[in-house]
């Protein structure tokens, strides 16, 4: 084993926490807690809908952040993990859940990203 491989195994790395979001039927969202600051502008950039419709522009937004934010989503004790499956699994999403998704974003960046607006 190099010195390269001997010193990566002892590197810690620091990750920023993640957060649970629990809907009123027992689902849990799991989001990070760190957003880039590339992501950032692009949500921003997304949301300012400059191309794009008003409304076109918040839905593009708000699958933008979950995208980015989202680590884990366990529905009726099925959980979903992985960038993919999450979106697709959002993207096919009954509106109660949309809302819950969209609810728990907007608490979420109020809490740890007041910065940015909400979708």
């Amino acid at each position: 084993m190099g010195k390269r491989a001997r010193r990566r195994g002892t590197v810690d790395r620091m990750t920023a926490p993640n957060f649970d979001h629990v809907s009123p039927h027992g689902d849990v969202l799991t989001l990070r807690g760190a957003l880039p600051p590339k992501a950032r502008r692009e949500y921003t950039d997304t949301l300012s809908g400059n191309p794009l419709s008003r409304e076109d522009a918040w839905q593009r937004a708000t699958e933008l952040l979950f995208e980015r934010l989202a680590v884990r989503w366990e529905i009726s004790d099925v959980p979903t993990e992985g960038q993919r499956e999450l979106l697709a699994r959002y993207r096919a999403a009954t509106p109660d859940e949309r809302r819950f998704v969209r609810d728990a974003l907007r608490e979420h960046l109020a809490e740890h990203f007041p910065e940015l607006p909400t979708p």
